[in-house]
């Protein structure tokens, strides 16, 4: 094929394609334009792949001339998507009841949810410590969550009605931040202090609980750590977040992976220990269970017990949270009501 003769038909190609789009009168016929005049099986398209089968001289005037006419078709598509979608705009704007002059709804400022205001403070609380802060992951197996932390087998903890299985059983939403030190122990030489901050999740739901909660799992580990050490932790981190004034007090209690366990009490900041719902009238309030971590802890995660003791302790965001801003309902955190968190 003569070179005149390719030109004539790119350029008779050329102007039907851009009378083509010319007459495209919405993004939806510039689209179909745009496949029937560039796509795979378009003329052009056709014409490109056919260009090794020119003689090897013909070939680069050929394939120059046939890549000016897609630039050109490609130029003007563009062209036209910018104007169809301009007159799409006015005739929106034209038929649309809207007042460009009306002045724009004042946007109110937004404000810490006491869930995260807390967590920052009680991090804040223990870095000053000298506590680091770790993380790990919320979807767990049993035996982080349970066994290595010296769980029975037999434990109600383990039951469906208590935790979050996944994956058949393989797998679960972890039901508390105490894994973490599992993973901590494994990873971090002693002696260490750490914190993990966290989601956790339990079949567990009225006023003082929720399916989904915030816990801070702490302990510490070093040589010749005992209960004083657990005892004098927290007394300066309750008096540093309720006051100097608030009353602690210790009860025996038991947890799996802690031996001597307790449970810290405060005295109700909410009514000012003289009895109301959320302390149940008692005029105290459980915050937190702790203990010194059970030698079996340390034996499952290659530690020697005998030379190696520590400290544990975890506490609920959320309850933190309902003390010291005088919450008597866990689920006012969770229905996100503007009225509610513009108070804090």
């Amino acid at each position: 094929m003569e070179k005149s003769d390719l030109r004539n038909e790119l350029d008779k190609l050329k102007a039907i394609s851009l009378a083509v789009i010319k007459e495209a009168g919405s993004t939806a016929e510039l689209e179909k334009a745009r496949v029937e005049l560039l796509g795979r099986k378009s003329e052009l398209a056709l014409r490109l792949k056919g260009l090794g089968k020119l003689p090897a001289d013909k070939r680069p005037e050929a394939g120059a001339e046939l890549n000016a006419v897609r630039e050109a078709v490609t130029s003007a598509l563009d062209d036209k998507l910018s104007a169809i979608r301009e007159k799409e705009l006015n005739e929106k704007l034209e038929n649309e009841l809207f007042d460009i002059t009306l002045p724009g709804r004042e946007t109110g400022m937004g404000h810490g949810h006491p869930v995260v205001s807390v967590m920052d403070e009680l991090i804040g609380i223990f870095t000053g410590l000298g506590f680091q802060v770790v993380e790990g992951p919320e979807v767990e197996t049993d035996e982080y969550n349970f066994k290595m932390l010296n769980f029975p087998d037999d434990h109600p903890a383990r039951d469906m009605q208590d935790t979050f299985y996944v994956q058949n059983g393989a797998r679960l939403l972890r039901t508390h931040t105490s894994p973490v030190q599992i993973h901590a122990m494994q990873n971090i030489k002693p002696p260490f202090a750490v914190i993990a901050p966290g989601r956790v999740f339990r079949l567990d739901s009225d006023v003082t609980h929720s399916p989904v909660f915030n816990q801070l799992e702490g302990f510490y580990v070093d040589r010749d750590v005992n209960f004083g050490h657990l005892k004098g932790t927290l007394e300066l981190f309750v008096h540093r977040l309720y006051g100097e004034d608030t009353k602690l007090r210790f009860r025996p209690s038991f947890f799996p992976f802690t031996e001597p366990s307790a449970e810290l009490d405060i005295s109700c900041v909410l009514c000012g220990a003289k009895g109301c719902r959320l302390c149940k009238g008692t005029g105290w309030m459980e915050i937190l269970g702790a203990g010194m971590i059970d030698p079996n802890v340390f034996t499952s995660v290659g530690l020697n017990p005998e030379e190696w003791t520590g400290f544990a302790f975890g506490f609920g965001i959320e309850r933190i949270a309902m003390l010291k801003y005088g919450i008597d309902d866990i689920r006012l955190l969770y229905e996100n009501d503007p009225r509610f968190l513009r108070q804090f």
